[in-house]
């Protein structure tokens, strides 16, 4: 034990991208022989440093009537993403957009207190503070309630999260549950996913803060019987007060509700499983995360969760067979599309990385895209649609102040300078271009606030109202495309007062923003040292 204790403190201490970078080749030779060109993923910075190079161009959004395209242009615009994920149709009055984080937390709260059949939530983590807890108790409720009462003998509650980040600490996701896991055992599953690009060497030498950005389980999906709210935001209590995102509630839609069930299952059946007494298990049949073979792993978990897509492809087949009189009475119910679309490229899925470059590609000259990152790092395919297509582009980012690492210790504090220089990069390469009225980038400023929302709001020629969003746990960068588990939805939707409420969302988030400008980079706290100036390079080298 000797050995390994000295290596570690060794990284401990002298832990560096050039480090990260030689032990994440290492491993990759080791264990992903088929996948060589990764590289490393092993810094916190390697999140979000992956490319800044293309850029941009600009127009103003055209207006007119949000119902210019007509029923037929409309649907025919998106028809083709049918043909690549499963799509449902639902009522657009059934959706509603929340827009603060107060109002996602007590829906959550809510909704878990009146569940009588299931409770499904997938996150990165679970926090350990005061408002965690009364979601804990609020489960506990429910559990109880549904023991006692005999008309909810199948009340299960199942939580999915990351097991790095779920495991990080002595009071962790893990210990914050297992009251519940060991009170009402038969009810209760939680599960931890553990990509399985962490194993052997690397496992062994980077430290338990690093050690997610090797890749993580990041969907979030909270469900509650027949409904089910997407979002970006984890369950913690900065995304419950003071960290802003993004969230989709969609009540009583049970095909969606059951697809998102049934990913989550499939996603949790190839986790490790948290046992009442804090240790993990695999489920029989199933090969280890991160002692089995790495493409024995990713074939199987790409099997198990390829048949909850297959399955729901099928569903919708039969569903399509609806007699001419019930599709006439669904048209004017049924007027908005729900696309599903998941990426897990670690297990070789990538249907969301595949629907989002169409959707950049198919984005005409008088089309406009107004797309949010908190961390804006898009992969050099995104930066190259982006670049290349005839769309006007409104990015929305966070500013130094409100990026999520503002102020930590350590390597992280540098991180928000590194953003600033990506943005310098990409800001610059857009006026070399000539692109400045096609592509506009905006910072999202709020004292006391940090920016998470990601996604995109996609307006038609002849609309002053989008007929289309994004939203979910993708941020458009390099990790979300390559490391991680992710997964959105697509709302293409005629419903005018979903297409507001868009609107709405969307104006509000811009109405705190600031366009970028040369003078945003002359200002004081723009100034980025020369270290992070090299490291930017340095790790972009390893995507």
């Amino acid at each position: 034990m000797a050995a390994p204790m000295t290596w570690r403190r060794l990284v401990h201490s002298v832990y560096s991208p050039a480090i990260a970078g030689v032990f994440s080749r290492i491993s990759d030779r080791f264990f992903r022989a088929q996948d060589r060109r990764r590289g490393s993923a092993m810094l916190l910075l390697a999140p979000l440093l992956a490319q800044a190079e293309p850029a941009p161009r600009h127009v103003s959004r055209p207006t007119g009537s949000a119902g210019a395209q007509g029923s037929d242009g409309l649907c025919s615009h998106f028809r083709w993403m049918a043909e690549q994920v499963p799509a449902f149709r639902v009522p657009g009055a059934h959706i509603q957009i929340l827009t603060s984080p107060d109002q996602f937390y007590q829906a959550v709260k809510a909704r878990i207190s009146s569940a009588r059949r299931r409770v499904v939530m997938a996150s990165l983590y679970l926090g350990t503070g005061q408002l965690e807890q009364e979601l804990v108790d609020c489960m506990e409720e429910a559990l109880q309630y549904a023991k006692e009462n005999r008309r909810s003998p199948d009340f299960k509650v199942s939580v999915l999260l990351d097991y790095t980040r779920g495991s990080r600490g002595q009071i962790n996701s893990r210990t914050m549950l297992l009251p519940l896991l060991q009170r009402f055992t038969s009810q209760m599953r939680v599960s931890l996913y553990h990509t399985p690009d962490l194993r052997g060497l690397l496992r062994l030498l980077v430290p338990q803060r690093f050690n997610e950005t090797i890749g993580v389980q990041h969907i979030k999906v909270y469900l509650f019987d027949d409904s089910v709210i997407i979002s970006g935001a984890n369950l913690s209590d900065s995304y419950f007060t003071n960290r802003q995102d993004r969230y989709v509630l969609l009540e009583n839609c049970r095909e969606v509700a059951d697809f998102f069930s049934d990913l989550v299952e499939a996603v949790g059946d190839v986790s490790l499983q948290l046992q009442p007494d804090n240790s993990v298990t695999v489920q029989d049949g199933m090969v280890h995360p991160y002692k089995g073979n790495r493409e024995d792993f990713s074939a199987a978990a790409r099997k198990r969760i390829m048949e909850v897509m297959s399955s729901a492809r099928v569903r919708q087949q039969q569903q399509l067979r609806l007699s001419r009189e019930e599709e006439a009475r669904s048209e004017e119910e049924e007027d908005t599309w729900v696309f599903p679309l998941v990426q897990m490229k670690p297990l070789g899925i990538r249907t969301d990385e595949q629907v989002t470059q169409r959707l950049l590609t198919d984005a005409g000259p008088d089309s406009t895209v107004f797309l949010t990152s908190g961390y804006f790092n898009l992969t050099r395919a995104y930066m190259r649609l982006v670049l290349e297509t005839g769309a006007s582009y409104r990015i929305l980012t966070a500013s130094p102040e409100v990026n999520g690492f503002f102020g930590a210790k350590g390597i992280a504090g540098a991180i928000p300078a590194a953003y600033i220089h990506i943005a310098r990069q990409f800001y610059n390469r857009v006026r070399q271009l000539g692109q400045q009225e096609r592509v506009h980038l905006h910072e999202y400023h709020r004292p006391q606030w940090t920016f998470h929302a990601k996604g995109l709001w996609y307006y038609l020629r002849g609309q002053d109202r989008p007929c289309l969003t994004l939203i979910g746990s993708p941020n458009f960068g390099y990790r979300s495309v390559h490391r991680d588990l992710e997964a959105q939805i697509a709302i293409v939707t005629e419903n005018e007062a979903l297409q507001s409420q868009l609107q709405e969302e969307q104006e509000t988030l811009y109405r705190r923003s600031m366009e970028v400008s040369d003078s945003t980079f002359q200002q004081p706290n723009r100034y980025v040292k020369l270290w992070v100036k090299l490291v930017t390079p340095l790790i972009k080298n390893f995507f």
